[in-house]
């Protein structure tokens, strides 16, 4: 990115979705005090709207007069923020809506995006708009003509504005779209229109082309400007077009669609594909569009402390209200936030997360849908986080060589190709952890894991009705089994049966592995012939198939039943301690330890311009206090955390930063010791070498 553009660390993404059929538009507004207001919250950066998800446009345009919106009393408003902002230097990227606009949806029904049915398609995952729901939720599709109207309308608001900070585009999903132009187009490159795999295949391609093609347009005008194109989660399917972007924004907001274990899955994706990124939470209560609704403070903190310890920038969402006047409560808020930022940014900028273990993401079979987490990774995430480990998020075509470990959790395929590339990464001296159906072959028959013979059981156990059982989650566990934890594998844990709650892989481990530990069968599968109290039956005490095997090289180790699926459904801890300590085994000791609770969240970071380390800690517990959301109302403050940093000796200071105490430490066996006098919410501690 040029360095002009850089990304801010304090940016605020206003909304301005204004109904045609509100008077009085931008009446209230006051430039300077506009700006003035966001100086005084310390934003740095606010996205401002040319053109909504209503379809009306917020400057005075001589292409579109008659989109303007109607009662906009202030025709210049876009034009009027932009210069009482850089008045203050503050960055004004112009934000432009594609696929949802009601006006041109109204005006040329045509052009909209339609299922297989005639239903018009709302968004991904076949989500669709009924005539009578209130919604713009319309999507246009861009293979119509309405491409046309989108390079024209960006062409005005890149003169108008000359030079543009930059340029958001919102709402650009592929759809599974059966328009006549996605139809003929179609036809044209011999592909099926009736087929949902292939309209989907092709939308995908014509978002990606509509992306290139738009970002070579901007660039051709404007080549200083950002570009972002949102589709609310970025995933495997960015890859492929992450030249197309400058940065990525990480929308995420935690009381909306995506929950607390969204952002770290996504920025520990996002921050491996070679751009800046920024996190994207909102001072709603809820969702965009909560109108006069407040985040509790705590909440806010632990959202955008967290995108710095994940080495993003912060970015917090809000509404202007019709009148064009902020709300100063709003902006009291997000100010008491924004300042603690500023403080922390010196130990953020240039920042580069640590990371001992790669996360294959189960994404690279699901695509990137909504940003609906995988619940293999859901659990894979809380694990790792809750043990205090370093780790991306990775896929197929990332560099294994910077990791440790690779764990591949439950539902990971492998092809030749990739199965070659593991095992070129065992030979080199990185070790492998697989679990469920992870490192079998596409078709599901063998398994290609580096260093090991798994045999599978010619006859896998079936329910009544022939159907295979393994994995599956029954209510009342009819198919559960159990394991007895012994030696390093089951350290901290008694050595007595423990469930598994949904059937493994039944299979045979090959000579030169090592067996850790055979499964426990019950008396019988739970049936309506067959059955013992309120859910699975008891353990037999008969051994049954091999349930945990290292591999004969000792680099990898399987486990054949969904622990992390399994943790992410009731969080067993005996599933998340076989995990923890299976990595112990594998690489010893991790980057950071600490003994404070699960609850801590722990981030390593890099600045090797300042020759510093910064550990970052934060302590907020998000609580289930509602049918809907998590809420996060109180900070629980912990004192005297020890920790113990793995590192190069030659630590000259530790110290609590922004503004705390330095800090006692000791170096031993390669490790740098300290305590911690206190976490209050968030605490970083900066180790200078």
């Amino acid at each position: 990115m040029n360095p002009q553009t850089r990304l801010r660390f304090r940016q605020v993404h206003m909304d301005f979705h204004t109904s045609p059929d509100i008077p009085g538009v931008g009446e209230h507004f006051d430039p300077e005090e506009f700006a003035g207001m966001l100086e005084e919250a310390r934003v740095d950066s606010v996205t401002c709207f040319a053109r909504c998800h209503h379809g009306m446009l917020y400057y005075e345009s001589e292409l579109f007069p008659e989109r303007v919106h109607p009662h906009l009393k202030r025709r210049d408003l876009l034009k009027e923020q932009i210069d009482a902002c850089h008045r203050r230097d503050i960055r004004v990227p112009i934000y432009i809506t594609v696929q949802w606009d009601y006006y041109t949806a109204m005006a040329h029904p045509e052009w909209l995006s339609v299922s297989e049915n005639g239903d018009i398609l709302a968004g991904p995952e076949e989500l669709t708009q009924k005539p009578f729901e209130p919604g713009f939720y319309h999507i246009l599709c861009v293979n119509s003509p309405y491409r046309d109207f989108l390079f024209a309308h960006t062409g005005e608001v890149l003169e108008k504005f000359d030079p543009a900070d930059g340029l958001f585009f919102d709402i650009l999903f592929p759809v599974s779209c059966a328009c006549r132009y996605c139809r003929e187009g179609m036809l044209e490159e011999g592909l099926r229109p009736h087929s949902d795999a292939d309209r989907m295949a092709y939308s995908l391609r014509s978002i990606n082309g509509f992306k290139r093609e738009m970002s070579a347009f901007i660039r051709s005008r404007n080549p200083t400007a950002t570009i972002f194109y949102n589709r609310g989660h970025i995933g495997t399917e960015h890859r492929e077009v992450a030249a197309e972007f400058s940065h990525f924004e990480l929308e995420s907001l935690p009381s909306g669609l995506w929950g607390y274990l969204h952002f770290p899955a996504t920025i520990r994706y996002a921050r491996k594909l070679g751009l800046d990124c920024v996190g994207v939470t909102g001072k709603f209560h809820t969702m965009w569009g909560d109108f006069h609704s407040f985040k509790n403070k705590a909440a806010l903190e632990f959202e955008t402390f967290r995108m710095l310890a994940l080495g993003a920038k912060c970015m917090i969402g809000d509404q202007l209200e019709p009148g064009g006047k902020l709300s100063a409560p709003v902006y009291d808020l997000i100010g008491s936030v924004f300042r603690e930022i500023e403080r922390k940014e010196p130990w953020c900028v240039d920042a580069v997360p640590v990371a001992e273990i790669g996360v294959v993401t189960p994404e690279v079979y699901a695509g990137d849908g909504l940003g609906e987490l995988h619940p293999a990774l859901r659990g894979a995430i809380r694990m790792l986080q809750e043990g205090a480990h370093q780790f991306d998020v990775i896929d197929f075509y990332s560099d294994l060589s910077p990791y440790k470990v690779i764990i591949l959790p439950d539902t990971i395929l492998v092809d030749e190709t990739f199965a070659g590339k593991l095992e070129h990464y065992v030979r080199s001296g990185g070790s492998l952890i697989a679990t469920f159906e992870s490192g079998m072959g596409l078709d599901k028959n063998r398994f290609l894991l580096p260093g090991m013979e798994l045999s599978l059981e010619a006859e896998p156990t079936l329910d009544i009705h022939g159907n295979p059982v393994r994995g599956k989650q029954y209510y009342r566990f009819d198919y559960a089994e159990y394991v007895v934890p012994v030696g390093e594998i089951g350290r901290g844990l008694p050595p007595t049966e423990h469930v598994m709650y949904a059937k493994g892989v039944e299979l045979t481990a090959g000579a030169g592995s090592t067996v850790l530990a055979k499964t426990v069968r019950p008396y019988f599968d739970r049936t309506y012939r067959h059955f013992c109290s309120h859910r699975q039956t008891p353990s037999s005490g008969i051994e049954g198939t091999d349930a945990i095997v290292r591999g004969g090289n000792g680099r990898t180790i399987y486990f054949a039943h969904p622990l992390f699926s399994q943790y992410n459904r009731n969080a067993p801890r005996w599933c998340k301690q076989f995990v923890l300590n299976a990595i112990e085994m594998l690489i010893g000791k991790p980057l950071l330890m600490h003994d404070g609770p699960s609850s801590v969240f722990a981030s390593v970071n890099e600045q090797p311009s300042d020759s510093r380390t910064v550990v970052h800690l934060l302590h907020y517990i998000p609580e289930r206090r509602s049918v809907d959301i998590d809420i996060i109302e109180d900070v629980i403050p912990l004192y005297d955390v020890r920790i113990s940093l793995a590192g190069e000796p030659g630590v000259k200071r530790v110290a609590c930063v922004p503004d705390g105490p330095e800090i006692a430490f000791e170096e031993r066996d390669g490790r740098t010791v300290f305590s911690v006098p206190e976490i209050r919410g968030h605490q970083m501690i900066a180790i200078e070498r």
